[in-house]
């Protein structure tokens, strides 16, 4: 934390010495500002900063949520691919192998589906700026999210047919066409007796289930936290910081004669103990501040973000398990980088 806003607790620091300096040095002692303002805005400062500290939260934890009930309704698409595909019903049977080859097809688009939408996610928005700091990109240099190193058509290419991959490529929302894919297919098997009317209507209530999970995820990612919150606290904060030496500076100077009578040493030094007294402050308003403006967006790609990169593929790894898939051909969980899952 200190070194990721190690700039900042150096510029509150220089801020804060020239003021002392100008001060004590210079006796400009005509540089202070009544408390009462600056308390004022300070206590506007921690409502505001406290208001959107709790928003983003609410926005990562409910981004967590919604990739929490993908696991668990991918989970249930496998099993029922799994059981309800079959020739029971079926006009002309299919051989063992195709009826394999059906679900591992459907199986592999649902995977497919999941890398479209992480690769959505991961899309930069005009008000995601977290790459904008020198410390944030230095943080984004030591991990390698999985979407900033490969394309989508290439992963893509990994799950779908070329005839399939040209469709959802021509396409604006590439998830929601998988999903229309997978619909179209489950239609055509159940025309063909391979599911029960009934297993097809549980299916087409999993893919409904699976667009709802699809649209949460994209509110979020495309409804920013409302830039009037955003901006005020930003500003407020600054504003409260260039204010706050001229508030403290004078009070340590004052207490610093108090001193000067009794223990004339300490009370002659005591004054530049507003520095980091003063730097404290301004940095614990101000790591507030950006901590809540890294978690508006849960889905950027920073260190804080929801993992969504591990979550696709650790239920990968689950359905091609299911599959039966040796485990040499089924891809390993992405490492951990600095302790942060992608």
């Amino acid at each position: 934390m200190f070194l990721w806003s190690r700039w900042e607790i150096l510029i509150f620091l220089l801020y804060t010495g020239i003021i002392t300096s100008l001060h004590k040095v210079f006796g400009f002692e005509f540089l202070n500002v009544p408390w009462t303002p600056v308390a004022l805005i300070g206590t506007a400062v921690a409502f505001l900063v406290g208001f959107q500290n709790n928003a983003a939260y609410d926005r990562i934890w409910e981004a967590r949520k919604i990739w929490g009930a993908i696991v668990n309704t991918s989970r249930t698409w496998g099993m029922m691919i799994q059981d309800m595909i079959d020739n029971q019903h079926a006009s002309k049977s299919m051989s063992e192998e195709v009826l394999k080859e059906q679900k591992r097809t459907l199986v592999y688009r649902h995977i497919a589906w999941m890398t479209a939408l992480r690769y959505s996610m991961r899309q930069k928005k005009s008000w995601e700026a977290f790459e904008e700091s020198s410390t944030n990109r230095e943080w984004s240099k030591m991990i390698h999210i999985p979407e900033k190193v490969s394309t989508l058509q290439d992963n893509l290419l990994m799950y779908l047919s070329q005839k399939e991959l040209e469709y959802v490529m021509s396409k604006g929302n590439k998830q929601t066409a998988i999903l229309y894919l997978q619909s179209r297919h489950i239609r055509e098997l159940k025309d063909k007796g391979h599911i029960w009317e009934f297993a097809f209507i549980e299916l087409e209530n999993v893919l409904e289930e699976l667009f709802t999970h699809q649209g949460k995820s994209e509110r979020i990612k495309n409804f920013p936290y409302p830039r009037q919150y955003a901006s005020l606290a930003f500003y407020l904060v600054r504003l409260f910081v260039v204010l706050l030496p001229f508030g403290i500076v004078p009070e340590f100077a004052e207490i610093s004669k108090d001193f000067m009578t009794d223990y004339p040493k300490i009370g002659n030094f005591f004054i530049w103990l507003a520095i980091p007294f003063c730097a404290c402050v301004s940095w614990a308003f101000h790591i507030m501040e950006r901590m809540a403006r890294v978690g508006e967006n849960p889905f950027e790609g920073t260190a804080n973000d929801v993992p969504i990169s591990n979550i696709a593929r650790g239920i990968e790894i689950n359905l091609r398990e299911m599959l039966d898939e040796k485990t040499d051909n089924i891809p390993a969980q992405f490492p951990e980088e600095k302790n942060v899952q992608m």
